[in-house]
């Protein structure tokens, strides 16, 4: 830095993104101290991809948990993240996130507008495995929150996922416990649920502290005073650039690289080819890090997701837009299949769990076994359950294809005829015998959850269902991811790391910009939120309480 260096703002701390993990950051590092806070946001929207998402966070041992009664032990967590990510945990970021977690859950309900509740049971996502919770109680669910609120700002929160806004908490909307008279109260003050709960309820907690936020303002690189990380300059909507000077220092929370096709290439396990996260996810913060002398860690992980090409772009700039593909193929009368037309896993296991299975590498063939990929439904199917944006009985939307037979599908979609006949065929007799020989489908609290499923069956029905009305249906999948969960590596107070271990001054990282604290573990419903807003808690609060020390 030379003397002449001339700042367009001087603030405490500057966070960088506007999603779950940096909101939170904003706010801790407001209330512990840092009175100066400021967050540069790359588009001209709030929330990242948190308001687009489900807002779960996984939390274990939370107030609300053991307020239902819900007993935890310390053992039981290790034990099951050490199952999901066998010697990939680092001891003292796992501490930090199970000892920080609750209190940031209770520090949020006490301080700020944000409101959860236990799902009490909604199952981890891998609940066969030690320590796991079959049962739930782990993950926490939003209230939902009216954007009333917000007023002038409701409009600068980015948009659902979802077709249509959820006026309730998504325990309300499975349950279906609101009637006619509460939603209607609900849909007139813009009551919404899920991510848009939690981003809507952090923003208002943002605006009653009157941190700004800086639109338009793309973080490109960190200024640094000797190894101190001083300031940011971003460039603004004409190129422009805005140098900020953070005295005590600069969240990196920008998000994943899941939108960068080299960054993808370089670093993860198999092929990205549908990310359903906000597009400005194009691995900002890992750039900045890198430059900054950051180590890294988790660079071949993901969130895994599996989604669907919709044919029009998203809200801002005409990169294609993936729905989410959790639920079709968890309901009966659904199947997964690959190009030989053969099941390759129980569809109805978790998102992150089956993204894996899409890279099995066939080494006589060399090429990915698994990869493309089909949902396979039948008439009855497409007449009784919703199919990403096409209500049930709707016409056939521009990514399904549609056949009188079985083999005539297949010829349409690449897909080897008598494979997927026989494939189904013994789908078909199986369901009938009530027990899925192959891949167990069904067999666990996870399959049969209701949110997944058709809770008007019981288990393992609830997820079994022959596929035998013509015509037949097939829709393309892709391998898809939520977000990246690599990134610069941190200690148990969210200082990046150099290559030596030792912290960068004045450098923190938090969200699904920073590597995943749980490694390639996915905990349950929440499994990236959870750990990225507590990360956010604990960077904010080291902030707020630590002054630099030149």
């Amino acid at each position: 830095m030379t003397e002449k260096f001339e700042w367009d703002l001087e603030v405490d701390v500057a966070v960088l993104g506007s999603g779950g993990a940096a909101l939170t950051a904003a706010i801790s590092a407001h209330d512990f101290g840092a009175k100066d806070v400021v967050i540069l946001e790359k588009s001209g929207m709030a929330g990242g991809t948190t308001a687009m998402s489900g807002g779960m966070l996984w939390i274990p041992n939370n107030h609300y948990q053991r307020e239902a009664g819900i007993e935890e032990s310390d053992d039981d967590i290790v034990a099951y993240l050490e199952a999901l990510a066998p010697d990939g945990l680092d001891p003292e970021t796992l501490g930090a996130f199970m000892e920080s977690g609750p209190e940031m859950i209770r520090y949020f309900t006490d301080k700020t507008p944000v409101r959860f509740h236990a799902y009490a049971d909604f199952p981890d996502y891998q609940p066969y495995l030690p320590g796991a919770k079959a049962d739930g109680g782990r993950s926490l669910d939003n209230e939902a929150f009216s954007f009333e609120l917000l007023g002038k700002w409701a409009s600068r929160v980015n948009p659902s996922k979802m077709a249509y806004p959820l006026r309730g908490s998504l325990m309300e909307a499975i349950n279906g416990t609101l009637d006619e008279a509460s939603l209607a109260e609900r849909e007139k003050h813009d009551y919404r649920g899920l991510g848009q709960a939690l981003v809507g309820s952090l923003l208002r907690a943002v605006l009653d502290r009157n941190i700004p936020i800086e639109f338009e303002k793309r973080a490109r690189k960190l200024v640094k005073d000797g190894e101190r990380v001083i300031g940011v300059i971003a460039g603004d909507a004409n190129g422009r650039d805005f140098r900020v000077r953070a005295r005590r220092g600069v969240v990196i929370a920008t998000g994943g690289f899941e939108w960068n096709e080299a960054l993808v290439k370089t670093f993860l396990r198999g092929p990205l080819t549908g990310p359903v996260s906000v597009p400005e996810n194009e691995g900002d913060g890992l750039l900045m890090a890198i430059e900054a002398g950051a180590q890294l860690g988790n660079m071949q992980n993901a969130f895994w997701q599996q989604s669907v090409l919709e044919f029009k772009p998203q809200h801002r700039n005409a990169k294609p837009n993936y729905m989410l593909g959790s639920d079709e193929r968890a309901r009966p009368g659904a199947i997964l299949v690959n190009r030989a037309g053969k099941r390759f896993m129980n569809e109805a296991a978790n998102y992150n769990a089956m993204g894996k299975a899409l890279h099995a590498f066939d080494a006589g063939r060399h090429t990915y076994a698994n990869l493309p990929y089909w949902l396979i439904i039948d008439q009855h199917y497409k007449d009784k359950y919703p199919t990403f944006t096409s209500p049930p009985g709707s016409p056939i939307p521009p990514y399904m294809m549609q056949a009188a037979t079985l083999e005539e599908l297949a010829a349409k979609a690449g897909i080897d005829g008598e494979g997927l006949k026989a494939t189904v065929a013994r789908f078909n007799a199986m369901v009938r015998k009530g027990h899925d020989d192959d891949f167990n489908r069904g067999g666990n609290t996870y399959d049969n959850f209701y949110m997944w499923g058709d809770p008007a069956f019981e288990p393992p029905y609830r997820t079994l269902g022959v596929i035998g009305q013509a015509p037949y249906y097939a829709v393309k999948m892709e391998s898809g991811a939520l977000g990246t969960c690599g990134g610069p590596k941190t200690n148990g107070d969210a200082q990046v790391l150099d290559w030596s271990g030792n912290p960068i001054p004045g450098l923190y990282a938090a969200g699904n910009a920073m590597a995943a604290v749980l490694g390639e573990a996915y905990g349950g419903a929440g499994g990236t939120l959870g750990p990225g807003m507590t990360f956010g808690y604990i960077a904010g609060r080291h902030l707020g309480t630590h002054m630099p020390n030149h």
